[in-house]
């Protein structure tokens, strides 16, 4: 059993960091840390941590702290929000390893901009525990809105912009809004995200399915088919590539867009993909649970049959796809996943993952044996720092990087439970499962939040990101 509580208190900002093995995207190495204010300032042994307060980490992976990329946090959805606000989901994110997250600025057609990112800072303000960035919704690629762009990137440091290729009539934006804010974010250092899903497809198949009295749960899934995936997933690439741009693909769930990303990276073309713990790890049979259970499992893009899994492990194996991102997107099941009982379209799409995501991919990714343990740090945080312009500041342990680290026990074993989890929400969908990893310590920008498995944060102390423009990593 590791010795985990720190040995003696001292005053001041000095910590030392010893007895533990430092885990890095490219390095696993034994070595102690020293600490000063919000910085990394040595690494080695022999240091001088005279006055420094020292924390044993005997029998823990020191890890970077944790990046998701994808949080929806206090967002509208279906006549509803998401049940984690930016301090219980900042905390919860905290409790899973994760010291960043970049949250979905969501706009409205003739709204500007600037007034759309002050809403998500309000959101935000004062409540966060640990950092925080945006990525900034297209809607509409007029004028006004392209000529926005540029101030947005260079006063309020977003460099990351999300269009819908889905939710058709909401959020779903057409082909010459994405092709144009491609041709923009190519001129302005901006890296484009999409929801790749054929909207009109799904819309099509929607109201098939709703005509035919298929109103269960699983036939969210059925009418949101991997083809409707791969074929966005493949236009989106094309148009990138039409516009000499980069693309970023979210949530990638199948084979069918595996392949297409697959494709167009062997061409050397700037395409991104990243997945999710719930397609690594859950499958379709899971919407298929009686008494409307299965609407836990209600999301977008739907899980897919099983053996999509393999393809998902092999693409990060790879490096076909880069990161792995939570998509934390938090629905009650009591009052808010209620709300589709009779209509599946009316079910609030998103799941509880931000706190499980980097232990679910620890222990079925590296304990596995599908991933390495650097390639876990990697898909985790330090590829997620370099597509969205934060590294070396964040997504590594280096002199002179934030001192975002996270004490993590390898051998220990728990129970995913709703019982023990720290989201806002009454249900968690991995629960019962036994993994290996539990995170006992995490200090952000040198500060414990989570110690010995206790919070010790505080609302407000998480610090907006200002990031810089897209880098080919």
């Amino acid at each position: 059993m590791p010795i985990l509580a720190m040995e003696r208190e001292v005053a001041g900002m000095k910590k030392w960091i010893r007895n533990g093995t430092i885990v890095t995207a490219s390095d696993t190495y034994l070595a102690d840390i020293l600490i000063e204010g919000e910085k990394v300032v040595a690494i080695g042994s022999n240091l001088d941590t005279v006055g420094a307060e020292v924390v044993d980490a005997t029998g823990c992976y020191l890890l970077p702290g944790g990046i998701d990329p994808h949080t929806h946090l206090d967002m509208p959805f279906g006549g509803t929000v998401t049940s984690d606000n930016f301090f219980t989901g900042t905390k919860a994110a905290a409790f899973g390893g994760t010291t960043s997250v970049i949250d979905f600025c969501l706009t409205n057609k003739g709204e500007s901009l600037h007034s759309a990112i002050s809403t998500w800072h309000e959101k935000a303000r004062g409540k966060a525990v640990v950092d925080y960035g945006f990525h900034l919704m297209i809607s509409d690629a007029n004028d006004q809105v392209l000529e926005e762009l540029q101030s947005v990137i260079a006063s309020d440091g977003i460099t990351s912009l999300k269009v819908f290729m889905a939710y058709k009539n909401v959020l779903m934006a057409d082909d010459e809004t994405l092709f144009k804010t491609l041709i923009r974010a190519k001129e302005l250092g901006a890296l484009v995200q999409v929801h790749a899903e054929n909207g009109d497809v799904i819309d099509y198949l929607t109201k098939k399915a709703l005509a035919d009295g298929n109103t269960d749960p699983v036939y969210h899934a059925h009418t949101r088919p991997p083809e409707a995936e791969g074929e966005a997933t493949g236009r989106a690439i094309a148009l990138t590539a039409l516009a000499d741009a980069q693309l970023y693909v979210v949530h990638v769930s199948c084979a069918d867009a595996v392949r297409r990303i697959a494709e167009a990276r062997e061409k050397g073309w700037n395409i991104y993909g990243e997945t999710c713990p719930q397609y690594l790890v859950l499958d379709i049979t899971d919407l298929e649970k009686p008494d409307f259970e299965g609407a836990k499992y209600v999301w977008s893009p739907p899980l897919r049959e099983k053996w999509n899994q393999e393809v998902l492990w092999n693409a990060l194996k790879n490096g076909i796809l880069q990161t792995v991102g939570s998509d934390h997107c938090p629905f009650n099941f009591s009052g808010q996943k209620e709300l589709g009982r009779e209509d599946f379209t009316k079910i609030p799409n998103g799941g509880p993952i931000i706190e499980d995501r980097m232990t679910l991919l620890f222990s079925e990714g590296v304990r596995k044996g599908k991933i390495s343990l650097n390639q876990f740090v990697d898909i985790t945080s330090t590829k997620v720092a370099k597509l969205f312009g934060m590294f070396p500041q964040k997504g590594t342990i280096a002199v002179g990087s934030d001192a975002d680290i996270v004490l993590f026990d390898p051998m220990a074993q728990r129970t995913i439970s709703v019982e023990t989890h720290h989201m806002n929400v009454d249900y968690n969908p991995f629960e019962g499962k036994e993994v290996y990893g539990e995170v006992v310590s995490v200090l952000s920008r040198g500060s414990f939040v989570v110690r010995n498995k206790q919070f010790v944060g505080q609302a407000g102390t998480g610090r907006y990101i200002n990031r810089s423009t897209f880098a080919r990593p």
